[in-house]
């Protein structure tokens, strides 16, 4: 189960570079090495934290999904599932700016 948990988490983040900036991308992969497990725990910790006040002016609700999905990276249960919620919104997201596209024509 942790296997599949793990392709899907790296699914959601190969599909993530695709969909970023090439900047973003690569603040990504730079994230996802191991080297920077010291970073991403303590950061995905913090945007998760601030994701909870996110009715304050300056922090924002959509830093919970995104410090979870840093934290699922070290975290093997949490894989799965963020896996795939995060490619649920992917496809959510492509689909939407698909129809703006198609709108715009």
């Amino acid at each position: 189960m942790s296997d599949d948990g793990r392709k899907d988490l790296d699914r959601a983040y190969e599909g993530l570079e695709r969909e970023t900036p090439d900047r973003v991308s690569r603040a990504i992969r730079w994230l996802r090495s191991p080297g920077s497990r010291w970073i991403r725990l303590p950061l995905g910790l913090l945007l998760i934290a601030g994701g909870v006040f996110g009715f304050l002016p300056i922090l924002g609700f959509e830093f919970i999904p995104i410090g979870l999905l840093l934290v699922a990276q070290d975290i093997p249960f949490l894989q799965g599932p963020v896996g795939r919620l995060t490619l649920w919104l992917e496809r959510k997201w492509v689909a939407l700016r698909q129809r703006w596209h198609d709108r715009r024509r």
